[in-house]
């Protein structure tokens, strides 16, 4: 008997089995892929072609030999009506009309649980994303590894993993000290004070808001007389007269720099938190880097590294062997002036995941970080923990577009589009789709007036219109859609209310697969493809019909694709409206 959640997957196995009797010692396994035109069956396997030539047979030979090998076996699984050669040897299939419609049922039973997975042995996923440093609003970039991670995040559970959503605050480094310098001078320009500000501050209007707040808070307590900032000679690198600055302002200000900085950190965090918030992005924990070095873990970290042969000391600094990890050159760990790097936090942050007990961690950084993956994994080897326990999910920064025009963006000048524009632009769901419809690691063109616009050109908005369609179509019924779980389902003969069935059928394995590649576009793309055949068999066909029969089969049919539709649409964090 076929398999009653996934009959595909019962007719791959029974052919793989033949395959491997035919070409033994081969792991070639015998796929069933949609085939592009629709009259040559449900699906098609190209697996004659592939093992042919090392077998020295024809294609279509081999592909006759399969069939008549597995014709008795696939005659008693009941899940397929036919299996046939065509063209040069590919083999198709049909299924039986009974073992598409029951699906209906299952999802009908399973409700808002259709799709979902339970392992037996669930693994536990730490999933660590957005981690922006806390020194500007969220920009459009940081909204596509947010509605990335989260979609992944839900996807990973309802596959059956045990999800910890993270975001790691970098709030030790450098970055964070220029913030608190940047919002320190608006405060005295505010307060009518005539002071220079550094060309390589952040310059936004945010820190203006920081600076207003800080002085509604504290008054007069961070103004002083007699400022000598220094500033840049022609000639000078701008960074380092930047850091001579910061260095200044924190002697200047004594133990009250302690208090600028972290008023000026919490501002941010409390920002970037609300907007994630609106966004619908949550996270069960927030990580402070200063928190790792006031535990000790980041001098742990590289104490382990040296006592295990694999850090050493030059020219006064602690440098991590990298190299003999597959990096282009060692890292240092702890510079000559006795300060730790950002690379040796993250060293031990990432060791830190794992004596947290997490089976696995999945970490989503911009696409610009690509070189930064050896040497943690590096690392975490050398610190005795399996780096294939670690993956680095890539994600490309999304570009703007409005009126055909690329929107600029650049965080220290403020010239740069917020999440929180960009939601009250074209709206969260909008936001949420677009950001994947394409696989995380791929360039992005966001289009602002597509995304606005009412058409069925706009992926999220044709969806969204398939789950209201069916909602108008219960609400002009009226009656109980509990009934319908037992409704007859032999009616449904139509060419498009089987090729809906056969969709609906695909969720689960595609939820799995989804999953399994770290990839929540393909829930994008399956939504579209779902919607198109509802929308089609919708204008072809009228569903609340005379024939009660057939209106009661009809009506369960639509009521397992809005199940669908929602429960796809929920795992990308987007609204399954009622009405349009």
């Amino acid at each position: 008997m076929p398999d009653p959640k996934d009959p595909k997957k019962t007719i791959e196995a029974i052919l793989t089995n033949a395959v491997r009797q035919l070409a033994p010692g081969g792991a070639i396994e015998a796929l069933l892929e949609r085939p592009r035109n629709p009259e040559h069956g449900d699906y098609s396997s190209s697996v004659a072609l592939q093992v042919a030539k090392s077998l020295g047979a024809k294609p279509r030979e081999l592909a006759e030999r399969i069939v008549a090998a597995t014709a008795q076996e696939i005659r008693a699984s009941g899940a397929c009506e036919s299996l046939g050669v065509e063209g040069p040897g590919f083999l198709n299939v049909r299924l039986t009309r009974a073992v598409k419609l029951e699906v209906i049922r299952r999802v009908l039973a399973e409700g808002s649980d259709y799709g979902r997975a339970r392992a037996e042995k669930p693994e536990s996923v730490q999933v660590e994303f957005v981690s922006a440093n806390p020194t500007g609003p969220l920009h459009v970039g940081h909204g596509r590894g947010a509605a990335y991670g989260a979609s992944l995040a839900s996807l990973l559970e309802f596959a059956g993993d045990r999800v910890a959503r993270e975001f790691y605050v970098n709030d030790a480094g450098r970055q964070v000290d220029i913030l608190a310098l940047s919002v320190w001078l608006r405060y005295l320009q505010a307060r009518g004070m005539v002071v220079p500000f550094p060309e390589q501050a952040y310059r936004g209007d945010y820190v203006r808001d920081i600076a207003a707040r800080l002085a509604e808070a504290h008054a007069v307590r961070f103004e002083r007389d007699a400022i000598a900032l220094p500033e840049a000679a022609a000639g000078d690198d701008p960074e380092a007269a930047l850091d001579a600055q910061v260095a200044y302002a924190r002697s200047f200000l004594g133990e009250d720099w302690r208090l600028l900085h972290r008023f000026a950190l919490d501002q941010m965090l409390a920002e970037q938190r609300e907007d994630l918030d609106a966004f619908r992005v949550s996270f069960d924990r927030w990580t402070s880097e200063r928190s790792l070095h006031e535990q000790g873990l980041v001098e742990r970290a590289a104490r382990t590294l040296a006592e295990r042969g694999h850090a050493y000391e030059k020219d006064g600094a602690l440098w991590f062997r990298s190299t003999a990890f597959g990096d282009e050159k060692d890292r240092v760990l702890r510079r000559e002036n006795g300060q730790y790097t950002y690379f040796a936090s993250d060293v031990a942050y990432h060791l830190h995941k794992f004596e947290r007990g997490f089976d696995r961690a999945i970490d989503v950084w911009g696409a610009d970080h690509h070189g930064y993956v050896a040497r943690v994994k590096g690392a975490l080897a050398a610190l005795g923990v399996d780096p294939g326990r670690l993956t680095v999910a890539l994600v490309q920064f999304a570009v703007l577009y409005r009126g055909g025009q690329k929107v600029a963006m650049g965080k220290r000048s403020g010239e740069f589009v917020t999440l929180r524009e960009l939601r009250e632009e074209v709206g969260n769901d909008a936001a949420r789709f677009f950001y994947v419809l394409r696989k995380s690691d791929q360039h992005l063109d966001f289009d602002l007036d597509l995304a606005r616009s009412e058409s069925h050109e706009n992926p999220v908005y044709y969806v969204q219109y398939a789950h209201a369609r069916l909602c108008s179509v219960f609400a002009q019924w009226g009656g109980d859609a509990a009934r319908l779980a037992q409704a007859e389902l032999s009616p449904l003969a139509g060419a498009r209310e089987l090729a809906l069935a056969l969709r609906l059928g695909e969720f689960p394995a595609l939820v799995a697969e989804a999953a399994r590649e770290l990839a929540p576009h393909s829930i994008a793309f399956y939504l579209r493809a779902l919607a198109a055949e509802l929308h089609s068999y919708y204008n072809a066909e009228r569903i609340l019909v005379e024939d009660e029969r057939l209106r009661a089969a009809r009506l369960a049919l639509c009521a397992a694709v809005r199940h669908t539709l929602a429960n796809g649409l929920a795992l990308l964090g987007v609204g399954a409206p009622e009405k349009m």
